[in-house]
């Protein structure tokens, strides 16, 4: 049986919690938290160190609540979604019948990155709706930019105040609507140059091998591997789904390594594609899956003249 805001609520209950001082993240997440844990069910907190600690002094005594790191489980959204549904499906198959998260995200992830996550925060509307989960995410509006802010009222169905209220989002939007939206990602710094590989209608081998060739020392070996891997996938995409002229840029900066492909069609389908696994591969979905498990960052812009995905590999946060 579900218990708080969310009883008698079929699937996942997901709030927003927009909080102006410490004292205010407090008066919403310590009553979440400990009602959790007297009603028996998985309590987690999956914050960075301050926060966390901030929450863990403010509970009491004896509260059965579990704390993960919020920087391992939030390093790539497809990772996190992954990361989140085997956690949630192992609280179901031990028995509960709800399961309580509050979560945030680093500041860092605010800028540049930010629309990957924008998506993600949509997505999980869906992605974890099969689970009773009831989770929070917090957002400092001392710290947290406007457009991000008004992207969580966006991507959330309710706000969670620091009165008690569960306040419906007037600007919510659905996440297939959400992530149907063509917004135009934020060009790394690396592309306003001159790239240092430049091809033509590229095999996935000869792909590959542009790769290993512009690497310059800036990856770990695995972090390499990993994009070598991702970009073999998106040029197959691009030539089992596009059209030609198909083409692939690489950059090589101090601490990353980004790549493009571009072809003439029109994308995926799947406004979900990337960040869930579709079908078997066959149909690219799980190409594009395994491309957003590999990469720092991964950004997908649909234009009247085609389609591009760009792969980082390295520091996304330019």
């Amino acid at each position: 049986m579900r218990t708080g805001a969310a009883a008698g609520y079929l699937g996942y209950y997901h709030e927003s919690v927009c909080y102006a001082s410490d004292e205010d993240l407090l008066a919403v997440a310590v009553p979440f938290l400990a009602g959790g844990s007297e009603a028996g069910e998985p309590t987690v907190v999956s914050m960075g160190g301050r926060n966390a600690d901030l929450i863990r002094s403010a509970l009491p005594a004896g509260a059965e609540v579990t704390f993960l790191s919020g920087d391992s489980l939030y390093a790539r959204p497809a990772a996190a979604i992954r990361s989140y549904r085997n956690l949630l499906a192992g609280y179901v198959a031990d028995g509960a019948t709800q399961i309580r998260i509050i979560g945030e995200l680093s500041p860092e992830m605010f800028g540049a990155t930010w629309d990957s996550w924008a998506r993600y925060e949509s997505a999980i509307n869906h992605a974890y709706d099969e689970f009773p989960l009831w989770s929070m995410c917090a957002y400092d509006t001392r710290t947290t930019p406007e457009p991000v802010l008004a992207d969580v009222l966006r991507t959330h169905p309710r706000t969670a105040m620091p009165d008690g209220r569960h306040v419906p989002n007037a600007t919510y939007v659905d996440p297939v609507t959400y992530l149907s939206d063509q917004r135009r990602p934020v060009p790394d710094p690396l592309e306003h140059g001159e790239p240092l590989v430049d091809l033509a209608d590229p095999t996935a081998s000869r792909a590959r091998q542009a790769v290993r060739d512009g690497h310059r020392g800036v990856l770990p070996d695995q972090d390499l591997e990993d994009l070598v891997l991702a970009v073999s996938e998106a040029v197959a995409n691009a030539h089992r789904h596009g059209r030609a002229p198909r083409r692939m840029r690489l950059w090589t900066g101090t601490d990353r390594m980004v790549v493009s492909v571009t072809d003439a069609g029109a994308g995926p389908k799947d406004p979900f594609a990337g960040l869930l696994p579709a079908g078997d591969g066959t149909d690219g979905g799980l190409g594009l899956w395994i491309i957003h498990q590999m990469c720092s960052h991964v950004t997908m812009d649909r234009r009247a003249d085609g389609f591009t995905i760009r792969l980082t590999a390295g520091n996304p946060y330019h």
